[in-house]
């Protein structure tokens, strides 16, 4: 186990978080929010004193950097990073209990959405900032921007490791052959898409700190908003716009890089990009009908059903009206498209549509092989065969979701709310949607369950947003022995 290189990742994810809190400090300080301002320069301080205690330590790291070691730094990294960054929300005593604003930080920074806040409009400006910077910082991923500005491992073998660990989809890879641009590349498209949506949201009216805010939600597909009612206020304008966004942002980005190569063809004729658009497509339309009679006018039910299918969708979790009033069909419709999600590579959460499409085909092939057992036959998507081991890497993603949703279903239903209340609650916190139905739906708060249930969707939202598995394995025995495999 190479702890130093660990260690060393770790220092400069804590130094990174503490860097990021500098313009929430300086908001603060400019409205007035002295005790704010203040606990972000204590955040600040001690994140220092504790990164440069750590890179002294960490010096001459080993050279052997493997999967093992990948999968710990995004797993300790991402809950350092939560831990780090709600001590502004308990310091100033905005969210006095620590509980409570781990649950915020780590629905931010794993583009959830979920909130215990009862009126965000009460919370200081600066707060409202930071809450919704961790969205867009935890969309791309933390590690991934570190791989783009300042690599640690040295060689491209070492990082991959790190961008499979954080980053979403059965099979991830590198857009170049050196890690660091294709990093780098995968930020300048993240940070272009998202100045873009801010300018558009500039353009319609929206005042600038409600539009940044706005874009770095809908870049990170998170759902934070800066008003209590969320998107609904907004006008028809400004809500298309985010429904145009949430889209784009729900697809992979390796697609944006081959539209940068003039790949067209090979965009058009993407699978899972077809089925993504597909099953948005359908769903608006069922839903436009089934919501019909609510609304004054055709254009307003195919507005509102278009939005929500988008923003549930690629579980970005903003909300323009109160979908849990909805016909049952609708919210049914929500509720599978919860678990759907956005494609693999993109900053949208749920189980991935290039997952689904990978075990719709192996369903296929074993059908085909229980009528014809000498058969052989493989998986292709868009031309490519697909390794067995990826297959098998996704069956075993299936056993870990399933079996996550039942335990974690079963534990917050101690607090005795209603079964669409919980069961809700687990599917949009474990696929890093936000609201639910019933208690939690877009008008309600994760505010009255217990400490226990909170620290099980807490658990939820980061396994969730990790891909399960560098969560799972901070808890085997086997993780932390020296001579383990790699």
């Amino acid at each position: 186990m190479n702890y130093k290189m660990i260690g060393r990742y770790i220092s400069l994810i804590i130094a990174v978080a503490g860097v990021f809190m500098l313009p929430a400090m300086i908001l603060s300080f400019a409205d007035g929010d002295a005790a704010v301002g203040r606990a972000f320069v204590y955040t600040m301080i001690l994140s220092g004193a504790i990164a440069g205690v750590l890179i002294p330590l960490c010096k001459r790291p080993e050279k052997g950097f493997y999967a093992r070691e990948g999968l710990l730094v995004v797993g300790v990294g991402w809950i350092v990073i939560s831990l780090i960054g709600c001590l502004p929300f308990v310091i100033s005593g905005a969210i006095p209990q620590f509980v409570d604003a781990l649950f915020e930080i780590v629905s931010g920074f794993t583009t959830t959405g979920a909130t215990i806040l009862r009126d965000v409009e009460a919370l200081p400006r600066g707060l409202l900032y930071w809450r919704s910077f961790s969205h867009w910082l935890g969309g791309m991923g933390v590690l991934v921007f570190l791989l783009a500005i300042a690599p640690a491992g040295g060689k491209s073998g070492f990082t991959i490791h790190l961008l499979r660990a954080e980053s979403t989809g059965p099979n991830v890879g590198k857009l170049v052959p050196k890690m660091r641009k294709t990093a780098m590349i995968l930020y300048v498209i993240y940070i272009a898409l998202t100045v873009l949506d801010l300018i558009f949201l500039l353009f319609g009216g929206m005042p600038f700190f409600d539009a940044i805010c706005t874009a770095f939600g809908t870049a990170g597909t998170g759902g934070f908003g800066v008003r209590n009612d969320s998107i609904a206020g907004y006008s028809t304008y400004i809500q298309g716009v985010c429904t145009v966004f949430m889209l784009l942002f729900g697809v992979s980005f390796t697609l944006f890089f081959m539209l940068l190569l003039r790949d067209f063809k090979g965009v058009v004729r993407n699978t899972e990009l077809r089925m993504y658009l597909g099953i948005v497509a359908v769903s608006t339309a069922v839903m436009t009908f089934n919501i019909r009679g609510l609304y004054p006018t055709l254009f307003k039910a195919f507005h509102h059903a278009v939005f929500q299918v988008s923003s549930i969708m690629t579980t970005t979790g903003f909300a323009t009206a109160d979908f849990d009033k909805w016909p049952s069909l609708s919210k049914a419709i929500l509720l599978v498209l919860m678990l759907v999600g956005a494609c693999a590579g993109s900053t949208g959460g749920g189980f991935k549509c290039g997952r689904l499409l990978l075990l719709l085909k192996a369903l296929r092939r074993n059908i085909h092989k229980t009528l014809h057992p000498q058969r052989v036959e493989v998986i292709q998507v868009d031309g490519q065969i697909i390794d067995e081991e990826v297959v098998s890497k996704t069956n075993a993603y299936l056993c870990a979701y399933v079996v996550i949703m039942i335990l974690s279903f079963l534990a917050i239903s101690i607090d005795g709310f209603s079964v669409t209340t919980n069961m809700s609650a687990v599917v949009a916190c474990f696929n890093n949607i936000g609201p639910g139905l019933d208690m939690v739906g877009p008008v309600g708060t994760y505010a009255d369950y217990s400490v226990f249930s909170k620290l099980v969707l807490i658990f939820d939202m980061l396994a969730g947003r990790l891909e399960i598995f560098p969560i799972l394995i901070l808890f085997s025995r086997s993780t932390w022995r020296r001579g383990g495999a790699n």
